[in-house]
């Protein structure tokens, strides 16, 4: 936009004097840098309004003017706190302790008499649960060697699997090393500083780089048969797709993830044809749940839209653009939720053909409604020719189009029980990896950032099927990774 220059008296006053056609055209055109000008001033103020609440922007972005805590949730009965039936964590004494020590009473102590031989009539017990001293193990395995007197050839003993060189870490310090890298997310040094001053043992970098190389190898198989049950097998799978680091330069990691199974993969970029190399949307059986980025809707499967970011979406309206239509679709769309929700309990698999009938009528009458509040924007023209292209839209007109013409994939879980009312599952399933980029920096290689995909898959799958994450990365190790019933049988 060219400067705008303001004005003199003088140079009006000569506008005046050409005529009322010059006069019309000079408050014309200035009506028209107004409105440019306003428009301007609203997205701007609009960027500034928008935070982690009312938006898909991440809380990191709200710096030091972060929001009040506000839920989307409504407020319910329940105080906060455990709830009644809640079994808790709280230690429970154990029949058979490990060590027992005996406190005897050897005298009174109201008159100092003699008890040593007086027998004991109970005991009242107390409890410690402690780890022991940690202290590294080391197990030597000497094969025999011994010469046939036969035959005079020379004849040694297998050792056993795993049992390479000389001196070596053995199975317990990989699975625990990995674990605290790929699932604790600690730095290579500090597990270093760890391993040093709980064990006694420092260990190189190198050597834990080497742990992750190898878990990685071990389990890439169990990877690829996680993506090929979640493309041919599964019902609703949630993607999500987050900015990372590797080399100094921004790559993609993209998730896929279902309620049993998670998979990780990261590529250069970020777009359909990304996706394509990927592999699992172009070939996707089920319903893709994501948050409506326009390149999901480039394959011609079943969609499933992330209400909470319509939610939030609809919140920065009724905070900058408050209409009647924002509030009681809000509240429309909870309360579908709600009955879906209690339709569940019930064991239902649908609500009743009156129930859909009332929810999407008041459904299409509220974006009418909304359509009638926020008409099309036409071009301005400021310089007497039209420009290409459509033109902008205001912020409710956006959400009003995508509410319309993706009606389907956004009452999805309205229709289909199996699916859920958000993509939360996909945006837990990624949010870790923000978190080790906020420790550790970026990937140094991408060799070491494909690792941690796949290692971090293997063990969010382990635990979503009930596995102890250590004890799936010690079968890792063993040769035997750990692999769901339900996707070996697939």
């Amino acid at each position: 936009m060219e400067p705008i220059r303001k004005l003199s008296e003088e140079e009006i006053r000569w506008i005046y004097r050409q005529g009322e056609d010059a006069v019309v055209e000079l408050i014309q055109s200035t009506n028209k840098t107004i409105i440019l000008l306003a428009e301007r001033v609203r997205i701007l103020e609009d960027r500034l309004a928008k935070n982690s609440k009312n938006s898909s922007k991440p809380p990191s972005s709200d710096g030091l003017s972060k929001p009040s805590p506000k839920s989307l949730r409504k407020r319910h009965q329940k105080k906060s706190g455990g709830q009644a039936g809640h079994p808790g964590n709280t230690l429970k004494a154990v029949e058979n302790p490990d060590i027992i020590k005996l406190h005897q009473v050897n005298e009174c102590h109201h008159c100092q008499q003699d008890l040593s031989e007086v027998v004991t009539k109970e005991h009242e017990t107390r409890q410690v649960f402690d780890l022991p001293k940690v202290k590294l193990l080391v197990t030597e395995h000497q094969a025999e060697i011994k010469v046939c007197p036969h035959c005079g050839r020379r004849n040694k003993a297998t050792f056993p699997s795993g049992v390479n060189q000389a001196v070596q870490y053995g199975l317990e310090i990989k699975a625990q090393a990995v674990y605290f890298n790929q699932y604790q997310l600690l730095p290579l040094q500090r597990i270093s500083e760890l391993f040093a001053t709980i064990y006694g043992q420092a260990l190189s970098q190198g050597s834990l780089i080497g742990f992750c190389q190898e878990i990685a190898e071990k389990v890439q198989f169990v990877n690829q048969r996680i993506k090929t049950h979640i493309t041919e097998r599964e019902a609703v799978i949630h993607f999500d797709e987050t900015g990372s680091r590797v080399d100094g330069k921004l790559h993609w990691l993209h998730t896929a993830s279902t309620e049993k199974l998670t998979h990780y993969t990261l590529h250069q970029k970020c777009g359909y044809p990304e996706m394509n190399d990927i592999g699992i949307l172009p070939h996707l059986q089920g319903r893709a749940i994501h948050d409506g980025w326009s390149s999901y809707f480039k394959y011609k499967i079943l969609h499933g839209l992330c209400n909470v970011h319509h939610l939030r979406k609809l919140k920065f309206l009724e905070e900058r653009y408050p209409q009647p239509w924002v509030t009681k679709i809000t509240a429309l769309l909870l309360k579908m939720k709600e009955v879906t929700e209690r339709a569940k309990e019930k064991g239902l698999d649908r609500l009743s053909e009156q129930q859909y009938f009332d929810y999407l009528s008041l459904y299409d009458v509220l974006i009418e409604e909304g359509y009638l509040a926020n008409p099309i924007l036409e071009r301005i023209e400021t310089d007497g020719h039209k420009k290409r292209g459509r033109v902008k839209q205001s912020p409710a007109r956006n959400l009003l189009d995508q509410l319309k013409h993706y009606k389907d994939s956004v009452l999805a879980f309205l229709f289909d029980f199996r699916v859920p009312f958000d993509n939360n599952l996909a945006e837990r399933d990624i949010r870790m990896m923000k978190v080790k980029q906020k420790i550790s920096g970026c990937f140094r290689t991408k060799e070491g950032a494909d690792d941690f995909c796949v290692i971090r898959g293997y063990i969010s799958t382990s635990r979503k099927n009930g596995m102890n994450a250590i004890d799936s990365l010690r079968m890792a190790i063993d040769g035997q990774p750990y692999l769901p019933d339900f996707v070996a049988s697939g």
